[in-house]
C-alpha cells in the first residue's frame, strides 16, 4: 500500500479563480500556478523551452500538440481538465486534423476548483477508465485554470490495474508552442517507459526486435520519410527504429533501446532529456538534399562506431542520386518561409539546394545545439533565420523581400494574397511532404513552381475586385458607404470609462 500524501489546496481567498481563464492574462495565471505550488513544473518548461526575445508565439493553443500525440497512440484514453470552451475548441481541432476516438472531459466550477473536488473527479474518471483490457496508459492533461490553480495530477496513482497513469500540466503560459507540447508528453511518457525498462523486462515491438542497431527518429514527419530513412541506413549496417512520439506504448522501450537517436526534429528538449538518461548519443540536422544528407549520414555512422568504409559507401549510393533529383527539379524564385512545426530549417535547406532564392526563415519553435547546424548552414548562403519568430516578424520580411512566394502560417498567406503574392499554408501543403533524402529532393519543385507560377491569376483577380474596398468600406455596397470616426471615438471613449470603472471597483 503506497504511503499517503497531504495534499494542500489553495484557498478561495489567495488563487483568482471565479471567472479566471485565458483571458486573465499570462502573468495573472503564471503568478497564481506559482502560489499553487507549479513553481518546479513552470521553471523546467522555463528552461527546456526558452522564449527568447518575445513573450510567445502566436499560434494555436500549445495543449493541442500533447493530446494529438495521446490521440494517435493505440490503446491510450485522453483526459482533458480545462475550461469548457478550451476543452470545445481543442476536441474540435483534433477531429479536424483526423482524431478518430473520444477525448476525455472532467468538468469543474470555481467551487469544485478550489476545494479540490476536481482532484477527486479526476481521480474517479482515471479509475473509472483503467481497463487494462482496452488501455495501456490514461494521459490526463491540465490546461491553463487548473494548472493556474495547482490542481495535482503528480499526485495520481502510478498505475491502475496495470494502466499507466501520465498527469502533465500543459498551461498556454508555460508552454509556448503546440510543437513543444508534443515533448511534454513525449517525454513524461520516455520517462516512465524508462523506469520501467530498469525494473525489468518489457514488451518487444509488435514486429519484433530488429536484427540491426536501430536508429531512433525524433520528431513527426511523413510517413514515407522513416522508410527513406531506412534504406539510407542498410549500407551503415543500421535500421530505422521507432519515431517519436511513438503510435503505441511499446515503442517507447524500442525508441530507448536504438543506438543512436536523431533528432530530426530539434526542439524535443524532454525528450532528449531522457534518451541522454539512457545513454544514448543525439545527432542533430536530418538527411535533406545533399549537403544534408551527406553530413548526416557521417555523423550517424561516428555516433553508431560504423567504419569508415561502409559510411562513404553509403554517401557514393545516394548523394549522386540526390543531387540528380535537385537538378531535374530546380526551383526559381525568390522565397521567404516561416512555420510553427519545428522543421522549418530543414525547408529550408532543401529549397536553398534547389535553387531557390530563400531570404528569411522564421520558426516559432527556440534554438536549440540540435539545429545548430541548420542554422549556420543557411546563414551561411544569406539566409537571415528567426527562431521565436513572431507574426510580426514574418510580415516585416514579406514586405521587406517582397518575394515570389511565400510559405507561412494561415495570418501570413493570407497578407500575402492580399498583396497579390502567392502563397503556400506551410503544415498542409509544405511540411506533410517527404524531405528526405532521395524521395524529398523532388518533392517540393512542383507544388513551389505551380504556385509561382499563379502570379498572374493574383494580378486578375485584383483587378476585378478593384474598388470592392477594405476596412469599414469592405464588402459590395449599392452605395459607397461613409466613414464615420465621429462613432468610433464615442464608443471609444465609453469603453474607456467602463474600463475606469472596472479599476476603481477592484479590491486593493
Amino acid at each position: 500500500m503506497s504511503e499517503s500524501i497531504p495534499i494542500t489546496l489553495a484557498s478561495a481567498d489567495s488563487t483568482p479563480v471565479d471567472g479566471m481563464g485565458c483571458h486573465s492574462g499570462k502573468q495573472v495565471m503564471l503568478d497564481a500556478a506559482k502560489a499553487a505550488g507549479k513553481s518546479e513544473t513552470l521553471d523546467r518548461y522555463a528552461k527546456d523551452y526558452p522564449k527568447g526575445p518575445h513573450d510567445q508565439p502566436q499560434s494555436m493553443c500549445p495543449a493541442f500538440g500533447a493530446l494529438r500525440v495521446g490521440l494517435r497512440m493505440r490503446r491510450t484514453a485522453t483526459v482533458l481538465s480545462g475550461s469548457a470552451c478550451c476543452v470545445y475548441g481543442l476536441t474540435f481541432t483534433s477531429h479536424f486534423y483526423g482524431a478518430r476516438r473520444s477525448v476525455g472531459y472532467v468538468p469543474f466550477n470555481s467551487e469544485s476548483l478550489v476545494t479540490g473536488k476536481l482532484f477527486e473527479d479526476i481521480r474517479e474518471s482515471v479509475h473509472a477508465l483503467a481497463d487494462p483490457a482496452i488501455h495501456d496508459a490514461i494521459v490526463i492533461i491540465n490546461l491553463c485554470v487548473p494548472t493556474a490553480s495547482g490542481v495535482p495530477l503528480q499526485l495520481l496513482p502510478r498505475d491502475i490495474n496495470g494502466v499507466r497513469i501520465i498527469g502533465i500540466d500543459v498551461p498556454g503560459f508555460g508552454v509556448p508552442t503546440h510543437a513543444e507540447a508534443k515533448d511534454v508528453l513525449a517525454g513524461a511518457m520516455l520517462r516512465y517507459a524508462r523506469t520501467e525498462v530498469a525494473a525489468g523486462p518489457v514488451q518487444a515491438p509488435r514486429g519484433g526486435r530488429s536484427g540491426l542497431p536501430t536508429v531512433t527518429l525524433l520528431g513527426e514527419v511523413f510517413p514515407v520519410d522513416p522508410v527513406g530513412i531506412g534504406m539510407m541506413l542498410a549500407p551503415l549496417g543500421l535500421a530505422a527504429g521507432p519515431v517519436v512520439p511513438t503510435r503505441e506504448w511499446r515503442e517507447l522501450y524500442a525508441a530507448l533501446d536504438g543506438s543512436v537517436v536523431a533528432a530530426l526534429h530539434p526542439f524535443y528538449t524532454a525528450s532528449i532529456r531522457e534518451f541522454e538518461a539512457a545513454g544514448r548519443p543525439i545527432v542533430g540536422s536530418a538527411p535533406v538534399g545533399h549537403d544534408g544528407t551527406e553530413s548526416w549520414l557521417q555523423a550517424i555512422g561516428s555516433a553508431a562506431n560504423v567504419a569508415q568504409g561502409k559510411i562513404d559507401a553509403a554517401k557514393n549510393q545516394f548523394l549522386p542520386a540526390i543531387r540528380a533529383a535537385l537538378a531535374a527539379m530546380p526551383i526559381k524564385g525568390r522565397i521567404t518561409l516561416s512555420g510553427y512545426e519545428g522543421s522549418e530549417l530543414l525547408v529550408a535547406r532543401l529549397l536553398v539546394e534547389s535553387g531557390a532564392d530563400v531570404r528569411y526563415v522564421g520558426t516559432a519553435c527556440p534554438k536549440t545545439a540540435w539545429s545548430s547546424a541548420d542554422q549556420d548552414w543557411l546563414q551561411a548562403r544569406g539566409v537571415h533565420v528567426q527562431y521565436r519568430a513572431s507574426l510580426e516578424q514574418d510580415l516585416a520580411a514579406l514586405r521587406e523581400f517582397e518575394p515570389d512566394l511565400a510559405i507561412g502560417t494561415t495570418p501570413v498567406v493570407q497578407a500575402a494574397k492580399t498583396a497579390r503574392t502567392p502563397s503556400l499554408y506551410f503544415t498542409n501543403l509544405i511540411s506533410a511532404r517527404p524531405l528526405m533524402g532521395p524521395a524529398g529532393a523532388g518533392s517540393l519543385a512542383s507544388v513551389v513552381n505551380a504556385a509561382i507560377a499563379n502570379k498572374a491569376r493574383f494580378d486578375v483577380m485584383e483587378s476585378f475586385y478593384s474598388g470592392v474596398g477594405e476596412g469599414f468600406a469592405s464588402g459590395v455596397w449599392q452605395e459607397s458607404p461613409r466613414d464615420r470616426p465621429e462613432f468610433r471615438e464615442q464608443y471609444r471613449r465609453k469603453l474607456a470609462k467602463v474600463t475606469k470603472a472596472s479599476h476603481v471597483e477592484e479590491p486593493i
